[in-house]
């Protein structure tokens, strides 16, 4: 197939700091390629890709210091829809932008929602804009878009099996933190968990601008228990080390996060995950076998011990049978062949005594457009 992946321009693919949705398209173009696919990446100009480069800006944005991004994505999408018939499918990881200028070529557009859909300011869009189809990186993720919505599929994040490393073994016996520190994410959680059992945790996490108030009043005085270590930011190489040798992965998130991407890098590497069940959490973490779900702060202390016992080797076999990269692409695959296999939408015009327009998709003679009458 020849395919699009339309990536945002905040950041290079894959981001040279952080960037979850930029790593994500990183992973679905590289593996898309390495399968046998025609890939066209329109992303910054600094981006690393195997597929052909579609340069939008000179580097990501927020590394030029632009604070709105909103004419660089305009920009971009202008020269997407100019070079559409190039290609067989359009994927976008850029929210919303595209919904009204794609709206004729809804019959080859997919896009992943990469953030929480709970914001009231964006529903107009999904509520006018209902012929996109659209994928969801969890089922959580889902519940509160209006109904009418164009679900294409659900397909959770993986990552290549290589990026986190398998451990067989601990070696620190510590639990890890890592993320960001912010209200939502409850590094608190976190440490009070640690202490009550008798663990030690590193806290590997930046503190943005927006939660500086929060770390200082917070967080900051409880890292000064000798059982609390905080790192601060780490790289993606020290990323491999910190989590291979935790005993678990600290996850208390009290939001509902669409996909957290460290719970998946961390049972690459054979780390169980203790994590409150918000969000996607349950569908990530298969209880027992790759992680604890919790409820309360002592279900959660309890945990620790149960990671204890808990085999890493089937921790990575949760992680290889369903959140590799390549498992991902496998489903992203399938969902474009549904998307063409659909054929046409219908796009309904202010205007009457339009018929069926066919021609060939695919080499297969079937509906390329079907219009339907409305009154003027």
């Amino acid at each position: 197939m020849r395919i699009a992946q339309i990536a945002p321009l905040s950041e290079a693919v894959p981001p040279k700091f952080y960037g979850g949705t930029e790593r994500v398209v990183s992973w679905i173009t590289e593996e898309l390629v390495r399968q046998g696919h025609d890939v066209t990446l329109f992303a910054s100009g600094d981006s690393e890709t195997s597929a052909k480069l579609a340069a939008c800006t000179p580097e990501g944005l927020r590394l030029l210091g632009y604070r709105d991004h909103t004419a660089s994505h305009l920009a971009m999408l202008h020269q997407v829809h100019r070079r559409a018939n190039e290609f067989d499918i359009l994927h976008f990881h850029i929210d919303l932008l595209q919904y009204p200028m794609f709206e004729d070529l809804n019959h080859k557009c997919l896009t992943t929602m990469h953030g929480r859909l709970d914001v009231p300011d964006f529903m107009p869009v999904y509520r006018t804009f209902t012929g996109m189809p659209l994928v969801s990186i969890s089922d959580n993720q889902r519940e509160p878009m209006p109904p009418n919505v164009n679900w294409l599929s659900t397909i959770h994040h993986g990552l290549p099996s290589q990026n986190c490393p398998y451990f067989p073994e601990a070696k620190g016996g510590y639990l890890a933190f890592l993320g960001r520190i912010s209200p939502e994410k409850r590094p608190d959680r976190a440490i009070e968990m640690a202490i009550r059992s008798g663990t030690l945790i590193k806290i590997a996490a930046k503190v943005d601008k927006a939660d500086q108030d929060y770390w200082d009043e917070v967080i900051e005085p409880m890292t000064h228990h000798p059982l609390v270590e905080y790192i601060g930011e780490i790289n993606e190489e020290q990323k491999k080390d910190f989590l291979g040798n935790a005993l678990a992965l600290a996850f208390p998130i009290d939001w509902p996060e669409p996909f957290g991407l460290v719970m998946i890098e961390a049972m690459s590497a054979g780390t169980p995950v203790i994590a409150f069940r918000n969000g996607s959490v349950p569908e990530v973490i298969k209880d027992g076998v790759s992680g604890v779900l919790c409820e309360n702060m002592d279900e959660a202390v309890g945990a620790v011990a149960k990671v204890k016992a808990m085999s890493r080797a089937g921790v990575r076999r949760h992680f290889e049978g369903q959140f590799t990269a390549e498992c991902m692409v496998k489903k992203y695959v399938a969902a474009y062949e549904q998307l063409l296999a659909r054929g046409a939408d219908v796009i309904k015009l202010p205007t009457s005594g339009f018929k069926a327009h066919y021609g060939e998709v695919n080499g297969s003679a079937r509906p390329a457009i079907q219009v339907a009458a409305m009154p003027a």
